[in-house]
């Protein structure tokens, strides 16, 4: 068994519901049934020696929820927070338990039914983020949206800081 953390319910890119949402002015999309809920941007509790994608904790209901920056993670600047900024809560499925983490994107677009019509493989040329973060390019009218394979963005490592994180913040 792999100790990648995966999506729930592990499926390639497929017909389905997607949440799109903008980040750096690219458009991106996760598949519905790892977002648990979407938030305004909120006050983060910072916890120490963690990496710098990874932003802090909230308290959501009493959970402690870590929350990425994803425009960090991929390489790129940090998110610039705005009034459409938010926080996507999602769930990732670990090698030991499901992970709740929050995602940080500039702005929320809408939820969109993609048939496999609609779903072209990954591209095999270089892009901003990495290939294995991606699950497929799927066309919208007249625009691509690079389908997120949320599972693999978050890796092995950052999935133990983002636990600790949870543990650290939990202990606040």
């Amino acid at each position: 068994m792999s100790s990648e953390p995966r999506l729930l319910d592990n499926a390639t890119a497929g017909s389905g519901q997607y949440l799109t949402f903008t980040l750096a002015q690219e458009l991106f999309a996760v598949e519905i049934r790892a977002v648990r809920e979407i938030i305004g941007y909120g006050r983060l509790t910072t916890v120490p020696m963690m990496p710098p994608s990874i932003l802090g904790v909230i308290n959501l209901r009493g959970a402690v929820v870590p929350v990425v920056d994803l425009g960090q993670r991929f390489g790129g600047q940090p998110t610039r927070i705005g009034p459409r900024t938010c926080i996507v809560i999602l769930e990732i499925a670990g090698p030991e338990h499901t992970q709740v983490i929050g995602i940080v994107v500039d702005a929320v677009n809408e939820v969109r039914e993609l048939g496999a019509e609609h779903i072209e493989p990954t591209p095999a040329f270089g892009g901003s983020i990495r290939a294995d973060f991606i699950r497929g390019m799927g066309k919208l009218d007249d625009r691509l949206v690079v389908m997120l394979d949320i599972g693999r963005v978050i890796s092995a490592e950052e999935y133990v800081a983002l636990s600790q994180a949870q543990q650290q913040g939990a202990g606040n």
